[in-house]
């Protein structure tokens, strides 16, 4: 990143531009606390944007871009910004943590999959849709085609290969073992139509045969559920810790308690004994694919 300095001049419109276009394209939470840290010490140092930005070297626009969250700060203006206010090291310590927002992943989730992608083990129980790690390229579009409101042909396609890239976990940990549970329910219904589930089922199939892979249905007509509160995942990490993740609507929340952690354990573990077993959930996908 290149910064502008404080003597060049742009009109209105060229700056505007030149901010835009050096947006994150989907900001992340540790860019906008980064940049409320930035601005907090700036007023109280009682700067105007205008003021720092001559101190730091930088325009105004691109001080506003960065307290917004909306610009990743290259180092040059990390150093500056650190003299400028202080030195007291705090925004050189937290630039270590910036990083920027994933496409296509909700903001709410991105804490989740990065801690995906160091677990040991991962567990997830699925009640309304097949796990997104499961999803073929069909089922995910047609997922992310009920999105209200409506995505844009960008934004769905951003959506999907972001899905689609998490599913490398499987193929590429094959020491890492996975185990889902989902409702027989979430794989009758035809979201997206007969085709569609035709080439989800085949997936599935396909993605839950390695040994690694644990795949369970839990029947419509189970009489015991341990699991009625929702979804959920669970995972364990290099350091052996375990945490959980609950979601809902435009919402999820990220669970580090050890006794609800612990609680949901049990819940998932009892759910495994009330869901069919591997070898006949296996059987029933292939039933259902055959129906179709």
């Amino acid at each position: 990143m290149t910064g502008v300095g404080a003597g060049d001049e742009l009109t209105a419109t060229e700056a505007a531009t030149a901010c835009e276009a050096e947006r994150e394209p989907d900001p992340s939470d540790s860019l906008r606390t980064f940049g409320a840290v930035v601005q907090a010490l700036r007023e109280h140092a009682g700067l105007s944007r205008v003021q720092f930005g001559e101190l730091v070297r930088f325009s105004k626009h691109t001080v506003e871009s960065v307290e917004l969250g909306r610009r990743m700060p290259d180092a040059s203006f990390v150093e500056r910004a650190e003299e400028a206010l202080g030195n007291t090291g705090a925004l050189r310590r937290a630039a270590c943590f910036l990083t920027r927002g994933e496409a296509g992943l909700a903001a709410w989730f991105r804490q989740w999959a990065r801690l995906e992608r160091r677990a040991v083990s991962l567990c997830t129980y699925e009640c309304r849709l097949v796990p997104g790690l499961l999803q073929s390229e069909g089922y995910a579009r047609a997922v992310f085609d009920n999105s209200i409101p409506p995505l844009s042909d960008q934004q769905l396609e951003a959506q999907v290969v972001a899905r689609l890239e998490r599913q490398r976990m499987l193929t590429e940990r094959p020491n890492v073992p996975f185990s889902f549970i989902v409702e027989e329910h979430v794989l009758r219904r035809r979201l997206g139509g007969v085709e569609v589930m035709r080439g989800l089922l085949d997936h599935v199939l396909a993605l839950t045969a390695p040994r690694n892979v644990t795949f369970q249905v839990m029947p419509m007509d189970a009489e015991y559920h341990a699991c009625l509160d929702g979804p959920m995942r669970l995972l364990e990490t290099p350091e052996r810790r375990r945490i959980a993740y609950s979601e809902g609507q435009q919402n999820g929340r990220l669970i580090t308690d050890a006794k609800e952690v612990s609680l949901l354990c049990q819940c998932y573990d009892t759910l495994r004994s009330q869901a069919l077993h591997p070898k006949d959930s296996r059987g029933l996908l292939e039933r259902l694919r055959g129906e179709l």
